[in-house]
């Protein structure tokens, strides 16, 4: 016998295993057309069973294959007179054992590979599924059993250095694993064992000669703690580690073999895999995966391949032989008892049984692999080794897949996010403080220019004003100094000596009134006049010059009176104007005095009122607001009479006057009595002129507000105007005007029907063309108040059917916009899609449109409290929902 590792045993240190029999023999009996390294059938993974597999197995069975190893030059000539002891047929997967020269035993295994199967066919049989499964997470166990001399070794440790094809299972199980990890996240270790007279030795470090064996008591997992542990990076240093470790390895030559391993030899290979791991997919009710998944999570996977070179049954030593002899006794003795479902196995009564207890009926999965000689003279052990492969068959294990929460790598990929994040938070500060600092420097020059120019604009416009005041009183003292009649001289006086240049506008505006009072009272004294003089009867004296002159006299009055309604409408505009732009001083004092903002003012003249534009009732120095002022001083109905003016100007001034009169509740109804309403729907319907109605909507808007003035609207015939303007219009003010009057008509429960008969729905679907947000959020409004009113109606059980907005086609474009980015429309789109479902009937369209997800995700992310918990609550109530949400497989 003879020590690998040159420790002082009798016999010469050698360290390369001479091929033998074990590669001569099994090259001599090849065929000529079939060479070591030729290609050979790949086999089917019968080893593990499959749908088609003849012997379809639980998964998990221990999977048995036998090989025949070919007659060597010692049997060709001791055996020359005598047929081999078995007869195969790897065909039907069974051996035949002649127990006589008329006698044969026939046994069946998972796969028969006779004595010219290549390496490459034993380890594709044989050990890939198992390597496979160890890729996938599984442990997985190759073992190898029979009689000394049979090939094991040959089989599994074959380094095939001088010709590749005689790889062994090893070396070919680690090229397979090389190819298949990651370097980047797997890792590979190796461990190299031998049990040498019941005794655990480390082939890697031979100082290293009594390993204890330790068992978890809580999982049952076997473990060597001393073992050396060397990880692999490539195939090369795996070599040289197998090299290392076949030198310290005992062997001796036996009678069957010149150099007879004497030791179980072991090899441990970890194999530490990360994945992404996520739960599964839910499934459709026909079982397809759909889209939604749960995320991942990151896991790994630590598995375990034990390959095991069993020693040969005869020893040369009687201690060695003992000892080997009572490992692969207890082995039996395992094998039988859990082919036979005992109760108890003994496990410990040996190091190997303890060794190989997750790959014998615990959640490995094991391949075994017996080999036997062709000899008669050998039937006894061929035939031991036969039945030991067939118990092994019985064999079931439960192979479970060991996964871990990846903590340390979650750490790591965190850290690093976590710095990513923080240095680009860092930057993305610098840059907004230098943002902000380049920000507060332009703001601050542009509201030094605004200062500027509206001082200057200011001064040139309150000039303006002066003089055309001026102008305006000149000509109307010129107009009334000419139409004094000479025998009423000092009737009317009027003194302008340049000196209302220098008073106030609203001494200006009470001394014009006080002209016109005048005037007022010396035609009214005229008349009294020719009175007099036809009671008298001196009319009749004078008949022939008095019709005349009266005739005169009336047409001045005439005269008179159209001048003093254009007067009317002048003083009425000049007051506006001039209230307007006091108010817009005020505004833009307070703004300076607060620190310039420089977000601007209204004022009563805004081109572009809110769909509730309201003003001030006080100025904040004790004085009323202008519109307040205006109404006080002039009168509505004065303001209201302007609509029907002939000047487009005085027209416009007025519209908007109106409407911001309409936008303070106190005064609506007073215009709605006083029929500015009609006016204003009138104006509507007439005018083309974009600025009139722009402002004429959103009065109406205003007005709209009141459910009262709504059914006014809608007997005036004020849906279809609206829808029109909708329809002509392309200003994006204008039609936010008319989408907010149409929102606001939509929350009246009355008006349902006729809204939708007059085209306001269709209407409304129309103006989201625009798409400006503030519009879109005015008919977004308009569907949300119309789908409450809806399903206000069908829970009092006054309508039946499908939702009007559904029917409309409002349903696309409701799904399409209901995680909007601006706030405003995602909140009232998520109020609209909620009413709408809690009507059962809108169920089935509200799926097929995509709705169900939107609900789903309102009653998890929206911000609003009350609209996700309406949103749960519709769900939970809705049983098409919820049968929905089912077959989604959705968690709720």
């Amino acid at each position: 016998m003879s020590s690998r590792n040159g420790v002082a045993l009798r016999g010469s240190v050698k360290l390369d295993r001479p091929a033998n029999f074990r590669t001569s023999s099994f090259k001599s009996r090849l065929p000529p057309s079939q060479s070591p390294g030729s290609a050979v059938r790949r086999s089917s993974p019968a080893l593990f069973g499959t749908a088609a597999s003849k012997d379809d197995g639980v998964p998990g069975r221990v999977r048995v294959a036998v090989r025949l190893r070919p007659r060597n030059a010692e049997e060709m000539m001791a055996d020359a007179d005598f047929a081999d002891c078995v007869e195969l047929q790897p065909e039907l997967k069974r051996l035949k054992l002649r127990k006589n020269n008329w006698d044969l035993d026939t046994y069946e295994f998972d796969d028969v590979l006779t004595e010219y199967a290549s390496q490459k066919r034993v380890y594709e049989v044989v050990a890939k599924p198992v390597v496979e499964s160890v890729l996938d997470g599984y442990n997985g166990t190759v073992m190898a059993y029979g009689q000394t001399g049979t090939g094991k070794t040959f089989t599994l440790g074959q380094l095939g250095e001088e010709d590749t094809s005689e790889r062994g299972i090893m070396v070919r199980s680690m090229e397979d694993i090389l190819a298949d990890i990651s370097p980047q996240t797997d890792s590979i270790s190796v461990s190299y064992l031998q049990l040498y007279m019941e005794t655990l030795q480390d082939l890697l470090d031979p100082a290293n000669d009594n390993i204890p064996i330790v068992e978890d008591p809580r999982t049952g997992d076997v473990s060597v703690p001393g073992a050396t542990i060397v990880e692999i990076k490539n195939q090369q240093s795996f070599l040289e580690l197998l090299r290392c470790g076949e030198a310290h390895r005992i062997a001796a030559n036996t009678k069957l073999n010149t150099e007879s391993s004497r030791s179980h030899a072991i090899l441990m290979v970890q194999v530490k895999r990360s994945v992404l791991g996520r739960e599964d997919d839910v499934a459709s009710e026909n079982g397809d995966p759909t889209h939604l998944t749960k995320p991942f999570k990151p896991l790994v996977r630590k598995s375990k391949l034990v390959v095991v070179d069993l020693a040969g049954s005869e020893g040369h030593m009687l201690e060695e032989a003992k000892c080997i002899n009572l490992s692969l006794s207890a082995l039996g003795k395992c094998i039988n008892s859990l082919a036979e479902n005992s109760s108890h196995v003994p496990f410990r009564d040996s190091k190997l049984t303890r060794l190989l207890k997750d790959s014998f009926g615990g959640s490995a999965r094991t391949s075994l692999i017996v080999t036997i000689g062709p000899s008669p003279r050998h039937r006894g052990e061929t035939t031991s080794t036969i039945l030991f492969g067939q118990r092994a068959m019985k064999v079931e294990n439960m192979l479970k897949i060991k996964e871990e929460f990846d903590y340390k790598s979650l750490s790591r990929k965190l850290e690093v996010q976590v710095d990513k994040l923080i240095a680009e938070n860092e930057r993305q500060h610098k840059n907004f403080e230098d943002e902000i600092e380049r920000i507060n420097l332009e703001a601050q020059k542009r509201v030094s220019d605004v200062e500027r120019n509206f001082a200057d604009a200011l001064e040139k416009e309150r000039r303006k004003c002066q003089m055309d005041y001026m102008e305006a009183v000149k000509e109307l003292e010129e107009k009334l100094v000419s139409n004094q009649k000479p025998d009423h001289e000092g009737l009317i006086d009027i003194k302008c000596n340049g000196e209302g240049s220098g008073l106030s506008p609203s001494k200006e505006v009470a001394e014009l009134q006080e002209l016109l009072k005048k005037e007022i009272d010396l035609r009214k004294k005229a008349e009294e006049e020719l009175k007099n003089l036809k009671s008298l009867g001196l009319y009749s004296q004078s008949q022939a010059g008095g019709d005349a002159e009266f005739l005169k006299v009336h047409k001045l009055l005439e005269e008179d009176a159209e001048h003093k309604k254009k007067l009317e409408e002048e003083i009425v505009i000049l007051r506006s104007q001039l209230l307007q732009s006091n108010f817009e001083a005020e505004q833009m004092r307070r703004c300076l005095d607060r620190g310039g903002s420089g977000n601007g003012f209204t004022g009563i003249d805004s081109s572009a009122p809110s769909v509730r534009h309201s003003y001030p009732r006080d100025t904040g120095n004790g004085h009323k607001a202008p519109v307040s002022t205006l109404f006080e001083q002039v009168g509505l109905q004065k303001i209201l009479s302007l609509l029907e003016s002939d000047d487009a100007n005085v027209r416009i001034h007025a519209v908007k006057v109106v409407a911001n009169l309409a936008a303070e509740e106190a005064n609506q109804k007073r215009i709605v009595e006083a029929g500015g309403l009609t006016s204003l729907l009138m104006l509507l319907r007439s005018f083309e002129d974009e600025t009139v109605r722009r402002v004429a909507a959103g009065a109406i808007a205003n007005l709209a507000m009141n459910e009262a003035n709504q059914e006014i609207i809608m007997q005036e015939g004020g849906i279809s105007l609206l829808a029109t303007t909708a329809a002509d219009a392309d200003d994006a003010q204008t039609l936010r005007m008319v989408a907010g009057a149409i929102a606001n008509l939509c929350g009246n429960d009355k008006l349902q029907m006729k809204l939708r008969s007059e085209g306001g729905i269709k209407a409304l679907l129309g103006i989201v063309r625009c798409g400006h947000p503030d519009v879109l959020s005015q008919v977004a409004r308009g569907i949300a108040n119309f789908a409450k009113c809806e399903s206000r109606a069908c829970t009092q059980g006054i309508k039946n059917g499908r939702s009007f907005l559904i029917e409309d086609g409002a349903l696309p474009w409701i799904v399409q916009n209901a995680n909007d980015e601006a706030a405003p429309i995602r909140r009232h789109i998520e109020l609209a899609l909620c009413h709408l479902a809690q009507h059962e009937v809108n169920a089935k369209d509200m799926i097929s449109g995509g709705a169900l997800w939107e609900l789903v995700r309102i009653s998890r992310d929206c911000s609003r409290e009350d609209i996700r918990s309406l949103a749960h609550r519709t769900l939970n109530s809705s049983p098409t929902f919820r049968a929905e949400m089912r077959r989604l497989r959705i968690d709720y």
